[in-house]
């Protein structure tokens, strides 16, 4: 704890600095699962990279105190040594304690303990004037509840303390073969009403067919032993769109180590790997698939993405709508972008305590307000090259969503205008809280997730360079060896680079 306290000693410093020169900055954690574009500056930047660490784990009381830049796989490492596991564990081996806590994260849980934050119960945070505080269910209660999901526009959170539960050695895993979106609705309700089951999501391949995929925990292995980590092994979807054509009256039932389990999507990040095979016209199959393993991992893939600049390309949105609005939903989805397979996974925002509140920071309007149960759709896939097309493609997804009482989840690209945005969330309610915490100096979460069409814009008709280069790397293959180029050299993918003047500086010292 002494190191820790000495970290934030420094952070909090930093935050003074900017505080009392009024003057905005970003959080640095080395590393990010957003596919929004880094705004990062060097100058402006507050480094909390070095808070990484589980600082204890409580058997008796299943509790965790961790630093925010823990991974989920370093964290799930650390509490399965007690035989405990976090109730909700995202999918990607990368994500953060932190990131999931201020960024709206779920996985297939959520159906029972809601979004990551909610499992959070106590919080160290920095305040933007250096201040640190603490904050829990029952202390400093309205803090608490605004700093989750709040995206790093309140404070700086250094310390969180996560519920556990316990963990057993395998997830026993059925596939249950549906043939419509009314069919996989159905099916979530009644598995859910199952009090054995702990883990549900699903993935539609077309309008008339997909798969619902229910777990439990279990010591034993009553059917086939499946893992998912190994190279060797299959990528989870395809093995779970085999399985509902293995099955006949019966789902298919496999038994699954537990962090093979949960992180059955880190390889391939779900199936949007599919899509590097084909931008380098490359054999999909089960010996590329090996031989460029290491590629194909979330990790690499996000490193590659924000390099070459592929997320402005690909549409990678999470939403979701009322169980009520899932089929006329899928049925968009088809008739607007034809993307399949899509993820699919039932969310509770309020988590097991139907008190909770769950707006946060951003308290939705009453006539924007979403239920407290919704399903997750996963819409992720190859979009436009004309930048004014791909754009006007995420605006209508968005404007559906809206029209559904739905909720997006702002880790992704956010083209919402200024005006439709609040329209949607409760600014003075907003403002106030940020007012109180002395964060008014910083970014507001509209102005951390936007994408700033009109800037992109006014810098390519400013600028010639920028102009060439957006020609320049629309060439096939460029783009994507940069990012492949990238990956290999290694180093920092979020900041950019000092200018060579600074670098010429440094190498003299």
């Amino acid at each position: 704890m002494e190191e820790h306290k000495d970290a934030i000693a420094l952070i909090a410093a930093r935050a003074r600095h900017f505080y009392e020169r009024k003057e905005p900055f970003r959080i640095y954690h080395g590393s990010t699962n957003s596919t929004r574009p880094s705004q990062r500056r060097r100058d402006q930047l507050i480094d909390t990279s070095g808070l990484n660490h589980v600082l204890q784990i409580d058997a008796q009381a299943k509790t965790a105190l961790v630093e925010p830049n823990v991974p989920m796989d370093n964290l799930v490492e650390a509490t399965l040594r007690q035989r405990l596991v976090p109730p909700v564990v995202m999918e990607f081996p990368g994500i953060t304690v932190g990131g999931g806590f201020a960024g709206q994260a779920g996985e297939s849980s959520s159906f029972r303990y809601g979004l990551f934050d909610r499992t959070v119960t106590w919080l160290e945070i920095i305040l933007p004037n250096g201040e640190v505080a603490t904050a829990s269910r029952t202390e400093n209660t309205e803090l608490f509840y605004a700093a989750a999901a709040s995206f790093g526009t309140l404070g700086i959170t250094t310390l969180l303390k996560l519920d556990l539960i316990e963990a057993k050695k395998y997830v026993e895993l059925a596939y249950h073969p549906v043939s419509s979106m009314t069919e996989a609705v159905q099916r979530f309700e009644n598995l859910i009403e199952d009090p054995f089951t702990e883990y549900i999501d699903g993935i539609m391949f077309s309008l008339t067919k997909g798969v619902i995929c229910s777990g439990r925990m279990t010591n034993v292995t009553r059917s086939r032993l499946q893992r998912y980590t190994r190279a060797k092994d299959p990528w989870f979807y395809r093995q779970a769109q085999k399985n509902i054509v293995r099955a006949n009256e019966e789902p298919v039932v496999e038994s699954i180590p537990l962090t093979d389990y949960l992180f059955r999507y880190d390889r391939g990040c779900f199936w949007t790997g599919v899509y590097a095979f084909q931008y380098f016209i490359t054999p999909f199959n089960r010996i590329t698939r090996w031989a460029l393993d290491y590629f194909m991992h979330t990790r690499v893939m996000y490193h590659a993405l924000h390099k070459s600049g592929f997320a402005k390309k690909y549409m990678i949105q999470d939403v979701a709508v009322p169980y009520s609005a899932a089929g006329g939903f899928l049925n968009y989805l088809d008739n607007s972008f034809g993307y399949y397979p899509i993820w699919l996974a039932p969310v509770r925002q309020s988590g097991q305590s139907q008190d909770t509140p769950y707006g946060g920071l951003l308290q939705q309007r009453p006539k924007s307000r979403s239920p407290d149960k919704m399903i997750n759709f996963g819409v992720w896939g190859p979009a436009s090259n004309n930048r004014a097309v791909f754009v006007e493609e995420n605006r209508r997804l968005e404007d559906k969503v809206q029209e559904l009482q739905g909720r997006k989840w702002l880790y992704a690209h956010t083209y919402y205008s200024e005006e439709k945005f609040w329209d949607m969330y409760d600014r003075k309610d907003h403002d106030a809280l940020r007012a109180k915490f002395n964060a008014t100096h910083l970014p507001n979460v509209y102005d951390k997730v936007k994408v700033d069409v009109e800037a992109e814009e006014k810098a390519i008709r400013d600028s010639w360079i920028a102009w060439l280069l957006a020609i320049v790397w629309s060439i096939w293959p460029l783009s994507g060896l940069y990012g492949v180029y990238s990956v290999l050299g290694g180093g920092d993918y979020l900041l950019p680079r000092e200018p060579l003047w600074a670098r010429l500086q440094m190498m003299k010292r």
